[in-house]
């Protein structure tokens, strides 16, 4: 199944691919998965030790498409177990895995095994993309866990889970065995719609845009990765370190999405606070306890970002590292980066300003006790000499 490890090469579409040697039939037969990714950020951080110990479940090793050495890893390896079938009321029976990362992460698998040809499979985008009930059965499932997971839980968030689902359409087998280039010649558009879950044909700009975010690192392998939904067409073992890398990118962008919103509800908290007299000349005085939780806020962001960020090492596996760099790009990673990175350096400023205002009011208070007491000295000086 999924695991967080992987790396794309990314490849520029050539718009005057080779008349390709194999001809492929548009309704020929296609077996593989489709497989429905949900995850929730559910608290601060999971105690993977404890949680092993409680639920009796494995380590996630991560997996490689090629040999890799031994220290491209995990930093902290996820705890997996395999859930009970799924079955939906269309009859559809749906194998799952759930995933716990130490970053406060629970990814959930359903795998639903397909045979078909291209019209089913892009029936099957379109259908699963914009099915809403998935979120539904997996928060009930992820609730369940979680009952006996809860001492390994830090901070368990109360209010509604921030959740990401994402898509992959996992091509093992085609007829006639195309290589990526025969299968790009003849059926990008179906790939296309396939990757965006659309039934109609999409314009030529739009395909060409899709198909940029390619990646082959064998001849008869490829992967297509979108905002949303990735088409692969490699063998199962191939196929496992482009789901693991999606799965792993997509945690981190729940993660990213989290800080940004933690971050902005702290900023409007401050902006309410210097807005109600937080600067006045006595309001100073209350602006070192916002300063603290302010301080506090920031020192936690940075080491959980920092965690989330250094989840996995690729010190030696480029096709690795790549891969992870070309889908955290597809699922929005570094946008939402850049916006927690902004909004620390705002807080990081804010908490400065609310210091200097503070310092500015203590030394202001201090230096009128002294002009007091020396008042006060003065006075009983002059009051005790004889007239």
């Amino acid at each position: 199944m999924a695991s967080e490890l992987t790396t794309v090469v990314t490849t520029s579409v050539t718009h005057n691919l080779p008349q390709p040697q194999l001809q492929i039939s548009a309704a020929g037969p296609l077996r593989g998965s489709v497989l429905v990714l949900i995850q929730f950020d559910v608290c601060e951080e999971i105690h993977l030790d404890k949680l092993r110990d409680i639920l009796g479940a494995r380590t996630a090793e991560a997996g490689f498409k090629h040999q890799a050495p031994g220290y491209v890893r995990y930093q902290r390896p996820p705890v997996e177990e395999t859930l009970d079938p799924l079955i939906l009321e269309s009859g559809e029976r749906l194998e799952g895995q759930i995933k716990y990362y130490d970053y406060g992460v629970v990814s959930l698998v359903f795998e639903l095994p397909f045979s078909g040809d291209w019209d089913k499979l892009i029936q099957l985008s379109c259908r699963w993309t914009s099915d809403t009930n998935f979120e539904n059965l997996a928060t009930r499932v992820v609730k369940q866990k979680l009952e006996r997971a809860a001492p390994a839980l830090e901070k368990p968030y109360k209010t509604e889970w921030l959740q990401e689902d994402y898509f992959i359409f996992h091509v093992r087998e085609i007829d006639g065995a195309p290589s990526a280039n025969d299968l790009l010649a003849l059926q990008r558009d179906q790939i296309a719609q396939v990757v965006r879950g659309e039934m109609q044909t999409l314009s030529e700009g739009e395909r060409q845009e899709i198909l940029q975010s390619r990646i082959s690192y064998y001849p008869n392998d490829l992967a297509v990765i979108g905002w949303n939904a990735a088409f692969i067409y490699d063998d199962p073992a191939g196929a496992e370190t482009a789901i693991q890398l999606l799965q792993y990118a997509n945690s981190q962008l729940l993660e990213f999405r989290h800080y940004d919103d933690l971050l902005t509800k702290e900023l409007a908290d401050v902006y309410d606070f210097l807005d109600a007299g937080g600067t006045g000349l006595w309001g100073r005085w209350r602006t070192a306890r916002a300063a603290s939780r302010l301080h506090t806020v920031l020192l936690d962001v940075n080491e959980l970002t920092e965690r989330a960020d250094n989840a996995i090492k690729f010190l030696s596996d480029m096709f690795s590292a790549r891969l992870y760099k070309l889908a955290s790009q597809k699922v929005g990673v570094p946008d939402y980066k850049d916006l927690v990175k902004e909004k620390l350096q705002t807080a990081e400023d804010l908490y400065r300003f609310m210091v200097d205002q503070f310092n500015q009011s203590r030394a202001f208070v201090l230096e009128l006790m002294v002009v007091v007491i020396l008042i006060i000295e003065l006075i009983y000086f002059f009051k005790g000499r004889p007239i």
